[in-house]
């Protein structure tokens, strides 16, 4: 499945200068860091910026500007972009990283759909999963030293959807399988006659 997504996605026209940016978005926990390396992986190893590393403890959705001056400005004009990643340990951002224009690039991370990075996606693709399912989850995975934190993101999670939702606006829902992924037409995604409406990795799904 992932083989004839990442075809699909190298047919797309470039959207953020000379760089196909492809966004995966949805909640906290569901899976979108996993999906992303993997789909990056399939496209040659295309470089992929976590919104962990542009988000902090500050500005857990209030980073738009900042990642708009770091990083979209300079690919659109077909430059290498520079942003100085978060650690969410020390609290303070570490030195600069540099993100080449590549043909590809993956964005994944909780607002990767957001209103104001749509007009520079090629595609977006959302993680299809319950809110409630993910944040399960995500505190499973993080462990109780980070249930205060958990607590103050839910609200901040629901409210910014609530504000800024990303879901009507996706290109595909990809769903997470015992083996593997589905992937079916979003709520934007236009079925035109070269276009895989269903497919995955399990008999069921194939198309």
């Amino acid at each position: 499945m992932i083989d004839a997504l990442a075809s699909r996605l190298r047919r797309l026209p470039p959207s953020c200068g000379p760089v196909r940016l492809i966004g995966v978005d949805g909640h906290a926990g569901s899976g979108k860091s996993t999906f992303a390396e993997e789909l990056a992986r399939r496209l040659g190893d295309a470089p992929v910026l976590h919104l962990d590393d542009i988000a902090s403890h500050d500005e857990l959705f209030a980073w738009d500007a900042r990642l708009l001056a770091q990083v979209i400005k300079p690919l659109t004009r077909g430059e290498t972009a520079f942003y100085s990643p978060y650690d969410w340990r020390s609290r303070d951002f570490g030195p600069k990283r540099a993100l080449p224009p590549a043909s590809l690039i993956v964005i994944e991370g909780v607002g990767a759909g957001r209103r104001a990075l749509r007009p520079h996606l090629a595609q977006l693709l959302w993680m299809e999963l319950s809110p409630e399912e993910s944040w399960e989850r995500g505190r499973a995975r993080d462990g109780e030293e980070q249930r205060v934190f958990w607590e103050g993101w839910v609200r901040a999670e629901r409210r910014h959807f609530t504000e800024d939702p990303s879901r009507p606006h996706a290109d595909l829902l990809v769903r997470q399988l015992k083996e593997g992924y589905e992937v079916l037409v979003g709520p934007a995604g236009a079925v035109g006659p070269d276009q895989i409406i269903t497919y995955g990795d399990d008999p069921p799904a194939l198309w």
